[in-house]
């Protein structure tokens, strides 16, 4: 007799568990028993709950992703001017828990399954949107009709820089904020 109320928490760990294994491993090339061993579960019952690896990882990406929102939502609260707004959602595409070794390995595998995934690339589009979304909304006010352009470089520096600095031998997300707010401040000029 399945436990009641068990699913979510199994989920849960499961989500948890494919990202260390992912992490670890530094590839795709995990198998759903090594996910299912980390959360202290069958592969089956990993397989009951999301079907495939695939589907594992991309619930791992969606659970990242939502922090990740979770995250500009908090920056975006406190902000009062345009400015600010930017400065909340840099700060928190750089906050440290994307410096996580399983964090950054997560996403370079997500950006590689994005070529060859359908709904892997339907999630990435859809966290480009919201990153545009909100960088336009703070630009629109700043710089008018060039808001379009400097949202979609802004966007891709910030996706840039991070890769960069999520493999340098020591990130440094201090440094990396401060390379897109140098680039902000001179565009504003």
């Amino acid at each position: 007799m399945p436990k009641i109320g068990a699913e979510p928490i199994r989920k849960a760990a499961l989500i948890n568990a494919a990202i260390t294994s992912i992490g670890r491993a530094g590839t795709l090339d995990v198998t759903v028993a090594q996910i299912a061993r980390e959360a202290g579960m069958s592969s089956a019952l990993a397989h009951h709950y999301f079907g495939s690896k695939h589907q594992i990882f991309l619930a791992a990406m969606r659970h990242i992703l939502s922090n990740y929102s979770t995250a500009i939502r908090s920056a975006l609260a406190g902000a009062e001017t345009p400015r600010a707004r930017l400065d909340g959602i840099i700060s928190a595409s750089f906050a440290r828990p994307n410096f996580e070794r399983e964090t950054i390995a997560a996403w370079l595998n997500f950006y590689a399954l994005a070529l060859i995934e359908p709904e892997a690339a339907r999630l990435l589009r859809v966290y480009h949107r919201r990153l545009r979304s909100n960088l336009l909304v703070a630009l629109r006010q700043l710089v008018g009709p060039k808001a379009e352009g400097m949202a979609r470089t802004l966007g891709a520096l910030i996706d840039g820089v991070y890769l960069r600095a999520a493999l340098a031998d020591e990130a440094d997300a201090q440094a990396a904020v401060r390379l897109v707010e140098d680039y902000l401040e001179n565009c504003l000029k």
